[in-house]
């Protein structure tokens, strides 16, 4: 089930956000609806010329295939397909749908291609942090090395040809936080632009393809500053997927050290070479599971695996103050930020 409203936007919720759409794409747009999936607010905006009758039709299709994806692939949801993989870890091979085999191979080939820095077994972590500002949770240092004996990509066996998934030893699991809602804005995507629908923003919760344009010109994003209020920068974007991943979504600070939910796989503890991390590529699902690597990788053995990838550009938000990106990327961007 899923809630839809229409989308009133403000400087605030947008701000709120890890990449934001920029205010004017949003004042400007014809038609915008909300919905509350995978955890996060899911946003189309819709500027094509088209009735608003039939443009609130093709929204309600498309969050309804985004509710449809996340009851096969969410790991909170007990009767998806995913959560049956987990509970049959190191038992039973799970016979689940090409979608789920797909977006789970698809993992898989990140987690390669990152040597581990991206793992969607890292759900066998579940339990051990909590981030919430009012109930903050450290590990205890024994049952992490424990559960992380339970983190191998390798360990994950995937047949597309019977449609099977089989984690090979029990206490693994299976978490695709990081790559189905890009699955999902993918989906989104195909379905409008099969509805005739070519200027069009899907958001999910930060993450966005940006189709065509808006009204007067260019959809623009921005990029929320990591330790101020407001933008750090903000720049056009048409026909690409964009998504950020940084340590002040989610996070709780102890003394004058940050932790936060992005979590390097080798130790367990929250990555520290990175803090933030913007991807665009073509592909959502792609863009959404990159960024989580190269944010664990850290701007050099990052940036080294984005220039290996036709079509893909990343800017990388350092500790110290550097910005990084790839050579390819054609945008006038700032030298540096400022961490204070």
């Amino acid at each position: 089930m899923y809630r839809m409203n229409q989308y009133a936007a403000s400087a605030s919720s947008l701000i709120a956000l890890s990449l934001v759409l920029g205010l004017s794409s949003v004042s400007l747009a014809k038609i915008s609806r909300q919905a509350h999936l995978m955890g996060t607010a899911f946003t189309i905006i819709i500027s094509d010329d088209i009735p608003e009758s039939q443009s609130v039709q093709i929204m309600g299709q498309a969050f309804a295939e985004v509710a449809r994806i996340e009851s096969l692939m969410s790991e909170w949801l007990p009767d998806s397909e995913i959560s049956l993989v987990n509970r049959n870890a190191g038992r039973l091979v799970t016979k689940v749908s090409a979608e789920t085999v797909a977006v789970v191979s698809s993992a898989l080939t990140v987690s390669r291609m990152s040597k581990g820095a991206f793992d969607p077994s890292w759900a066998s972590l579940r339990g051990l942090w909590s981030f919430k500002l009012d109930k903050p949770k450290l590990p205890k240092r024994s049952e992490l090395l424990t559960r992380l004996k339970s983190v191998d990509y390798q360990k994950i066996r995937v047949s597309k040809k019977d449609r099977t998934i089989y984690l090979t030893e029990p206490g693994m699991a299976l978490g695709l936080g990081a790559i189905a809602k890009g699955y999902a804005i993918d989906r989104v995507k195909a379905l409008l632009r099969d509805q005739g629908i070519e200027n069009f923003i899907v958001d999910g919760g930060g993450d966005l393809y940006a189709s065509g344009q808006k009204i007067d010109g260019p959809w623009t994003v921005g990029i929320r500053h990591p330790r101020q209020a407001g933008l750090l920068m903000e720049f056009p974007i048409q026909d690409r997927a964009i998504v950020t991943s940084g340590d002040y979504e989610r996070f709780f600070m102890l003394g004058a050290r940050r932790y936060h939910h992005i979590i390097d796989l080798k130790t367990g503890m929250p990555a520290e070479r990175s803090v933030s991390v913007t991807i665009l590529a073509d592909d959502a699902v792609f863009a959404d599971s990159i960024a989580t690597a190269v944010f664990v990788l850290g701007p050099v053995d990052g940036l080294q695996l984005i220039e290996k990838l036709p079509g893909v550009d990343a800017i990388i938000l350092a500790p110290d103050g550097r910005i990084y990106h790839s050579t390819s990327l054609k945008l006038n961007l700032p030298d540096r930020w400022s961490p204070i």
